[in-house]
């Protein structure tokens, strides 16, 4: 799913290239809007040739509204506009696979590695295949509508994206191939996608089983779920020890001062935010919300160097430590006694000794991820506030398009007020549905939960048919929204419907990948490389039961 710089707070997760995030705050959009713009302007950032040079941009025209007879696209449109979309045939041979990436929640440009040395460039070397990167309607530069007001937006839905993907594989002719008729069913379509791309290819495996022959879901969040507070139990599993309590006992300490509501004794409260240097930001949940970015940082790890955040990593190292890492921290006038105040107050009057260095760490992490880039306005930098922003529509406001999916069909919202009463959660409790939930009022003017169902009619946790492969990362933070969420029936892993779970992977770490000359013992590591190859020897078998299927068709008189 770009080298990161050193700290969460300098960028936000959201803004990091295939990064699938919901629950996305207001600082979280305006630096989607300045990425676009810098990669639009300087390319991708990337230690290889730039694939934007080697893959000229195409566009293929599909139509706005797939569906006149349904009643919400009105007004209809009859209208198409041009889809976007990157190719690679210098692999492919006569009765090779059309391999489709599906590009999801951000431009399809992001995706291009994936053809260079990703998962489409494997799996188009082991089938003799042509390699496909699709951006999905709504994201890059694929707008089927003037501007990205909340009545422009009615054309954004799930149902309709995947109509484009099957439109795309019956209706394409390629640059350069003219002479060729490579459209399904004619030839063999096989499409793959990571996280909601990867639910995205799962569906449409299910809805156009005529269109596209298989498809591969890797970490596909095919369950909707409207609060999902299971996002921070892979951290709570596969995180350090230490960090995971030191996490628990210092957002408890936030919690217990500024009370479930917020609305705890002022001063008290004013005196936690000043220790964090974050005294002049107003609202307690805004301060819940800009000291929880950290333990988030799981997602962002990857087994390939130069994709890898060592965020999460070193965020842990701060907050477990009993050493005290931050000298300025230990050297403010009164800081030390002050955090041991608050944490008494906070209830941990006993356990001074292990939380006094840990939460000055924090602080001292905090002040430099958070506090030194948002300057003297913390309000205007870190607050989930702002009706005037959220009332924009022009289309540059990119950032409309994924919380508009997550408001009306998807949900996610990743609550620390969803965590049962009897676990002490990793984000605070005041970060609740009403938090999260702010863009959808304010952007959409939304006030209902996502119908979720929309989403789960297509199998949820369940989902099943010939070959669609399930694949899964162990310790991924969107593993408990996929067929492999712990406390699901294990099931068994065949050639036509694969079911493999990455040990130790996080999201969808099979996407990316290596040159030949980049390889060694330690990378790609052992479980990635098995499931890479797993994915190349099945999507052959596919190959070699779609030549039978061929041969047994009558001919045609």
């Amino acid at each position: 799913m770009v080298v990161l710089r050193s700290f969460l707070g300098v960028l936000g997760l959201a803004a990091v290239s295939g990064a699938f995030r919901t629950s996305l705050t207001l600082k979280d959009f305006r630096e989607q809007m300045v990425e676009l713009e810098s990669k639009e302007n300087h390319g991708i950032n990337t230690r290889d040739v730039d694939p934007a040079t080697l893959y000229p941009i195409h566009t293929l025209q599909v139509p706005i509204d797939h569906f006149h007879n349904d009643s919400k696209y009105e007004p209809h449109s009859n209208g198409t506009f041009g889809l976007r979309y990157w190719f690679d045939p210098s692999r492919y041979k006569a009765g090779g696979p059309i391999i489709v990436l599906q590009g999801g929640e951000t431009s399809g440009a992001d995706r291009l590695p994936f053809l260079q040395k990703g998962i489409v460039a494997h799996l188009s070397e082991a089938t003799n295949g042509l390699g496909v990167i699709l951006e999905h309607r709504y994201y890059g530069k694929s707008f089927p509508v003037p501007d990205l007001s909340t009545e422009n937006l009615r054309f954004l839905t799930t149902e309709q994206a995947l109509a484009d993907m099957a439109y795309f594989a019956q209706h394409i002719v390629f640059p350069g191939l003219e002479h060729l008729d490579l459209t399904a069913p004619k030839n063999a379509y096989i499409a793959y996608g990571g996280s909601y791309a990867g639910a995205f290819v799962a569906f449409l495996r299910k809805l156009y089983p005529n269109v596209y022959w298989g498809a591969i879901s890797s970490s596909g969040v095919t369950e909707a779920i409207y609060d999902y507070w299971e996002y921070y139990t892979a951290a709570r599993l596969y995180a350090p020890k230490e960090c995971v309590e030191a996490t628990q006992k210092l957002t408890n300490v936030i919690d217990n001062i500024l009370g479930k509501d917020g609305q705890a004794s002022s001063a008290l409260a004013q005196r936690l935010k000043a220790a964090f240097g974050l005294g002049n930001l107003t609202r307690s949940d805004d301060f819940a919300n800009s000291v929880s970015w950290g333990i988030a940082g799981l997602q962002l790890t990857n087994w390939d160097p130069a994709e890898n955040s060592t965020d999460f990593g070193l965020y842990c190292a701060n907050i477990s430590s009993e050493t005290i890492l931050y000298p300025e921290a230990a050297a403010a006038p009164g800081l030390k006694a002050e955090v041991q105040s608050l944490i008494t107050a906070g209830g941990y009057g006993d356990e001074l000794e292990i939380l006094t260095p840990q939460m000055l760490n924090y602080i001292g992490y905090i002040n430099r991820t958070v506090v030194r880039t948002c300057g003297a306005n913390q309000d205007v930098c870190l607050t989930n506030f702002n009706s005037t922003f959220y009332r924009q529509d022009n289309i540059k406001q990119v950032w409309r398009a994924w919380p508009y999916q997550y408001c009306t069909e998807w949900g996610y919202l990743q609550t620390g007020s969803g965590i049962p009463a009897d676990q002490l959660p990793l984000i605070s409790r005041l970060i609740d549905l009403n938090y999260t939930t702010v863009v959808c009022r304010e952007a959409f003017n939304i006030t209902t939960p996502p119908n979720v169902e929309i989403i789960n009619q297509y199998g949820g946790f369940n989902i099943s048919y010939p070959r669609l492969a399930i694949i899964d990362g162990e310790k991924d933070p969107w593993r408990a929204a996929t067929p492999h969420a712990i406390g699901l029936p294990e099931r068994e892993s065949t050639t036509s419907e694969p079911f493999i779970l990455i040990r130790d992977g996080v999201h969808h770490w099979d996407e990316n990948g290596l040159f030949s000359n980049e390889t060694t013992p330690e990378l790609p590591p052992r479980p990635v490389a098995e499931a890479q190859s797993a994915e190349a020897e099945f999507v052959k078998a596919w190959m070699v039961e779609w030549r039978k299927s061929r041969c047994k068709r009558p001919a045609k008189r």
